[in-house]
């Protein structure tokens, strides 16, 4: 068959494989044979740079979920059609790959096409089965059903276990500027018994994530099913190898969760039913495009709320913090229902410290401050309330408990020279308005602090 003919009168880019097929079984080589003008521009090769018959990784990158499809393609001899997250090209590619005739022993060949579109295109994303459409429609109604998004992505991960019919599914958050992980949600099979997210994500473990990065190698998703994909890993990576090995994981899918063109996270399965992997690929290629989408969502909600309720200097709650909270008890959103402590803290000296030393110093002073209130107040609710001011929450705590740590506070400002501070406290009855718990914890530090003043013969207690 002349190859250079078929891709040469196809109107789309596209090129012709040959996949070599070992009698044993084995996968060989996957090489360009023909291709079309348009492709060789899409690869960026000069057409008399063209040579049929060598490895397609010696024009494009190699790509594992790409040799897979290629794989599947000629030995199921059926229509492979996806569209993908191509992250080499910087776009979406809607692929499809035919399988043709052959007259070689032990090669088969396909024919490969693609276009390729700058953004995502919802129409090409949702030409899904209606079966795979019904459970992609019901993750994306967890979001709306719950109204709380840790009940919704744990029912998700649920879902995508059972769906893939594996032992385990997580979705893995990556931070890959400071090179940390961490679990978000997973979900194990009765009969599983890998270790839980401490020791899976344990030293080491941001290590095994970089080299997913390579087996996708710009792809959208990697899947390991077989022996011959476990050496594939062996080769790249020998700790992640044995790592599977050990923990009797012969199958593995991954799907990153991209957003703003940055990997915030991975979906993976482990064990899952190799029968389903085409089913299991689109229905994730579509899902993960959710997910990836409603974490990023809920990860910049976060860290807005967090700048919004958070004084930088300390890590303390702000005050806008505290008149939130205040307000969500008053209204009874978020009502008392147990006996309380309100504490009062006010540094004392900190102007002086600024008018003479500077405000770096003053800094410092306040710093050592909230480390003084972390330390004695692990539980409480701390907030910075105004420059040199702090309020202390301490919610159903018994009164013997509650006095006992304010005068542990009082004595040990009192034998430092570290911080000094101003300790006003007001033990309260759940049916007390917290305002007025407020207001006498206020009044009672001031007292404490006209007396230090008084004791140290100076005039202005607000200084």
């Amino acid at each position: 068959m002349d190859y250079n003919d078929v891709a040469c009168k196809q109107k789309r880019i596209a090129c012709v494989l040959s996949v070599e097929m070992r009698p044993d079984g084995g996968r060989g080589e996957i090489c360009l044979e023909a291709a079309n003008d348009i492709y060789l521009e899409s690869v960026n090769v000069k057409k008399e740079d063209f040579v049929p018959g060598k490895p397609y990784y010696e024009y494009i990158p190699k790509d594992l979920n790409f040799e897979e499809m290629s794989y599947s393609c000629v030995k199921e001899c059926r229509i492979v059609h996806s569209y993908v997250d191509a992250e080499f090209y910087h776009s979406w590619m809607e692929v499809v790959m035919m399988p043709l005739l052959s007259d070689e022993p032990g090669k088969e060949y396909m024919l490969f096409s693609y276009d390729m579109h700058s953004k995502v295109d919802a129409s090409r994303l949702s030409d899904i089965s209606p079966d795979i459409a019904v459970k992609v429609i019901r993750t994306s109604l967890r979001f709306k059903e719950t109204g709380d998004f840790r009940t919704a992505i744990d029912s998700i991960i649920r879902d995508i276990r059972k769906i893939c019919n594996a032992n385990r599914s997580c979705i893995i958050l990556t931070d890959f500027k400071t090179r940390n992980c961490s679990m978000l949600c997973e979900s194990l099979s009765e009969t599983e018994v890998l270790p839980q997210d401490e020791a899976f994500l344990g030293d080491g473990f941001f290590d095994i994530v970089e080299i997913w990065e390579k087996l996708i190698a710009g792809s959208n998703c990697y899947i390991l099913h077989d022996e011959e994909g476990l050496e594939q890993v062996r080769a790249v990576d020998e700790n992640w190898y044995n790592s599977l090995k050990n923990d009797n994981i012969y199958s593995v899918v991954l799907f990153p969760l991209r957003s703003n063109d940055e990997t915030i996270g991975y979906i993976m399965a482990t064990n899952f039913d190799r029968n389903k992997t085409e089913y299991v690929k689109k229905f994730l290629g579509v899902t993960s495009f959710i997910l990836a989408s409603e974490i990023s969502n809920h990860q910049l909600f976060n860290r807005m709320k967090f700048l919004s309720d958070t004084d930088l200097l300390t890590g303390m709650y702000n005050r806008n913090a505290m008149n939130n909270r205040i307000s969500d008890i008053i209204s009874g959103i978020c009502p008392v229902t147990d006996n309380y402590g309100v504490i009062f803290v006010d540094i004392n000296g900190l102007k002086v410290i600024n008018d003479t030393e500077g405000h770096t110093a003053g800094d410092m002073l306040l710093k050592a401050a909230a480390c003084i209130l972390k330390e004695m107040f692990p539980y409480g609710e701390i907030y910075r309330v105004g420059g040199d001011e702090f309020l202390i929450l301490l919610m159903n705590e018994d009164e013997v408990g509650f006095k006992r740590v304010v005068d542990e506070l009082k004595d040990r400002v009192e034998k430092t020279d570290e911080v000094k501070m101003a300790v006003g406290s007001c033990y309260a009855d759940r049916n007390m308005d917290i305002r007025n718990a407020m207001h006498e914890a206020d009044e009672a530090m001031y007292a404490d602090k006209r007396e230090y003043y008084k004791r140290h013969n100076i005039r202005n207690i607000r200084s």
